[in-house]
């Protein structure tokens, strides 16, 4: 055992060495200084980092499958560019390019930044290697990533807030997208962190923390009204994979409904939430959520749910 430990450790080492070393300080160096795009996609390919051109000015891929026919091969890249001098860069997310990004959208519908920074406020934005000012006036977050559980992308147009990993692609510096009035603008880098770690994105909680669930209808198993906290904790841990979030949320506004506050709330139900295997942050966001909506309703009196709580929207 005490080898497959320093097995195992040793391999994470190896994986964030790698992601460091694709996107290190010399590449994102190359990046800035590179005279054109052609220099700037072999920059990336060297690295090891799979690049694919998307029409000048734009975001659309020249490739018939898109960031799935990404290349490290320098005669690949040296032909498409070669071809198309102007081209943008893209890179795959996720796994295959070794960064997942968190995409604040600006435009005329609304800024993503509000929500950014909420979520910055409650933790979920630590650990980037570096952030790009897009075309837009918005924000590419980067964070090194390397293998593990799938991180699948994901929008939440709403909040004006993407997800860019596993499935997804983005424009890279020193690329250039018109906008709305015509006029070219480049993607830049602002901001490169001093010493770039491995982060795993919660891209789960950060969409929960965003976008908590709406359950409609309290569980028909849960525990009444009235019921020890313990029991309903105890409920909670056994929820199956789909129906978590949503016992979860109900179990805290029964909870608050009681007479709980916030900080008891979640010391009963949060190790119960993570022992049902929600991750501690979506677990979080999901009691705050259903604490701030309970505590706007008329306490319960009847052993049922209320039909204020039933009906809320979050």
């Amino acid at each position: 055992m005490r080898w497959l430990s320093i097995l195992g450790c040793m391999n994470q080492l190896h994986d964030q060495r790698s992601a460091s070393l694709r996107w290190g300080p010399r590449l994102l160096r190359d990046l800035v200084n590179a005279p054109d795009l052609t220099t700037a996609a072999a920059h990336l390919a060297c690295a090891g980092v799979p690049v694919f051109p998307c029409v000048p000015g734009g975001k659309r891929p020249l490739t018939v499958h898109g960031f799935q026919d990404a290349s490290i091969d320098r005669g690949v890249v040296t032909a498409w560019w070669g071809r198309h001098p102007d081209a943008n860069i893209g890179v795959p997310t996720g796994v295959l390019g070794g960064i997942d990004v968190v995409d604040v959208d600006v435009h005329e519908g609304g800024s993503g930044f509000a929500s950014f920074n909420k979520a910055r406020q409650a933790g979920f934005i630590e650990g980037w290697a570096c952030l790009v000012r897009t075309p837009s006036g918005g924000l590419h977050a980067y964070f090194l990533r390397t293998g593990g559980r799938e991180s699948r992308s994901w929008q939440l147009p709403g909040k004006h807030i993407d997800f860019r990993g596993d499935g997804g692609y983005i424009i890279v510096p020193p690329s250039r997208v018109s906008g709305a009035d015509g006029r070219p603008r480049d993607y830049q880098l602002v901001a490169v962190a001093e010493h770039p770690q491995l982060y795993r994105m919660d891209a789960d909680g950060l969409r929960a923390f965003l976008d908590p669930p709406r359950p409609m209808h309290a569980p028909a198993d849960m525990p009444r009204m009235g019921a020890r906290p313990e029991k309903l904790a105890a409920w909670v841990a056994s929820r199956p994979e789909g129906g978590r979030n949503g016992g979860l949320f109900w179990a805290a506004c029964r909870l608050v409904e009681e007479g709980h506050d916030l900080s008891s709330t979640t010391s009963l139900l949060g190790p119960a939430a993570c022992a049902a295997g929600l991750p501690e942050r979506e677990a979080m966001a999901t009691i705050r959520s259903a604490h701030r909506i309970a505590t706007k309703r008329e306490p319960a009196c009847s052993p049922v749910p209320t039909s204020p709580v039933e009906a809320v929207r979050l």
